[in-house]
């Protein structure tokens, strides 16, 4: 995917701050059969048309959309995160939707307890070799115009192996999390001032303001959640949109080694960030 030359906006839009995949990560978890499924839906679709699932594991269980799927998964849901892969770094992603992944450069990964386990659930029993490992990747296309935009969602969904040991091992904890993007952070501004941003960018300097503004995503995010990870999509979301502004132009780079140490650094900041918010999502048994 091409990265867009238009600034990037993360303080006006908290749809951007929280990727679909990790809502949809995050909500998964927190469905109960007792209790509505539509604040998980809301949260998920936002201004989007309603989200459409596909895919063999979905069609198994006869839904179309997302509404009813998670009606379906509701209560079976033991283990969720969202991955954010990007070019050369598939950061874990099952090698069934590795391809789909990268180039969505996100993804959901669930496991669900049996349909009917919620017995088994509430003994403290999941299941064991009976869960189901999940993949769900969001196919988006945009319609209308620059002024109207809308989009049209659909989630291919898969079935895979299990992932959760591998995703912690890759993404981390977010204690990691938080120590890495203070690093990034810090990293990130001094590559705006290397590269002298704001004089060749007019843009930039509202963008670079934006960016300091805090967002309140409370009302994306399912009650009582860890408050940490709304300030780590925050922190991530401000080190994308600095790559972004920083990566579209060489600015000062004198020669292409520069040129590409330039780019080599931001790349890493870019991971660093996407990595935090894959561990902003992870939700294991046992944890909330």
């Amino acid at each position: 995917m091409s990265q867009s030359n238009q600034a990037p906006r993360p303080s006006a839009d908290p749809g951007t701050l929280l990727p679909r995949s990790a809502s949809l990560a995050l909500w998964a978890r927190a469905t109960s059969p007792d209790a509505p499924v539509r604040p998980a839906v809301r949260a998920v679709v936002g201004d989007d048309e309603p989200h459409a699932v596909s895919g063999p594991p979905a069609d198994a269980l006869g839904v179309t959309d997302l509404e009813h799927l998670l009606e379906a998964w509701a209560g079976r849901v033991v283990a969720s995160a969202a991955l954010f892969p990007g070019p050369g770094d598939a950061m874990g992603v099952p090698a069934e939707v590795s391809a789909d992944a990268v180039e969505a450069e996100e993804c959901v990964l669930v496991t669900l307890r049996p349909s009917g386990g919620r017995a088994a659930a509430e003994q403290g029993d999941d299941g064991g070799a009976d869960l189901e490992h999940w993949a769900l990747v969001p196919d988006v296309q945009e319609f209308g115009s620059e002024w109207e935009p809308g989009h049209l969602v659909v989630w291919r969904t898969a079935r895979v192996a299990d992932w959760s040991y591998r995703t912690l091992g890759t993404v981390g904890s977010l204690a990691d999390a938080e120590r890495a993007l203070v690093k990034g952070l810090r990293d990130a501004t001094a590559a705006l001032v290397s590269l002298d941003v704001p004089r060749w960018r007019e843009d930039a300097g509202e963008a670079i303001a934006n960016l300091r503004q805090t967002v309140d995503l409370r009302h994306l995010l399912p009650p009582g959640d860890d408050p940490r990870r709304s300030q780590v999509f925050q922190s991530a979301a401000r080190l994308r949109a600095i790559v972004d502004l920083a990566g579209v132009d060489d600015g000062g780079a004198v020669n292409l080694w520069q040129a590409d140490q330039r780019s080599t650094a931001l790349r890493e900041i870019d991971r660093v960030a996407r990595r935090a918010m894959a561990a902003a999502t992870v939700v294991l048994p046992g944890a909330r």
